[in-house]
């Protein structure tokens, strides 16, 4: 059976080559001269880098994101006594009751950043990686002034979580 078709196809290929429009066999003969190693040359001005030469590593630093992911360490470590601190010292001492507000505030930040960094990529979507980073900053400052203006003009966080369990 396929002994039958390729002749028909050699064929085929013999008299569509034949037919071809001289302006085709003019770019072929560009494209053969673009891809020999004598032309080349003379289309493209050679580059500083050949394919073949390594891409430049920048210089390893055992210290790059160790300080960071340090601070997620101690801040999410922190969160554990933070959240009984405001219960224990009541709901009257504001202090606590900020830190614990900052600290959530912070954390969450940094998880959401995360999330930002690990599932937006910068080289496919820098648009949208972009208006997501500033959204999530927004996002903070407007929560930040939310808790802030709870925590000075109403009962506080501890107070309000203190209620809503007892209701």
């Amino acid at each position: 059976m396929a002994s039958i078709v390729r002749p028909s196809l050699l064929r085929q290929t013999a008299l569509v080559a034949r037919s071809a429009k001289p302006a085709f066999r003019n770019s072929a003969l560009k494209a053969t001269a673009f891809h020999t190693s004598a032309q080349r040359s003379a289309i493209l001005p050679p580059g500083p880098r050949t394919v073949n030469d390594p891409v430049p590593i920048p210089n390893p630093s055992s210290s790059q994101g160790s300080y960071h992911w340090t601070f997620e360490r101690l801040l999410a470590a922190g969160l554990v006594p933070l959240s009984i601190a405001p219960f224990a010292a009541g709901s009257l001492n504001p202090t606590t009751d900020a830190i614990l507000c900052s600290a959530v505030l912070l954390h969450s930040h940094i998880g959401f950043q995360s999330v930002i960094i690990d599932y937006i990529p910068k080289k496919r979507y820098p648009g949208l990686r972009k208006f997501f980073w500033w959204g999530l900053n927004l996002a903070t400052v407007t929560v930040g002034v939310g808790l802030y203006e709870f925590e000075t003009n109403d009962v506080g966080v501890t107070e309000a979580l203190k209620r809503l369990w007892k209701a």
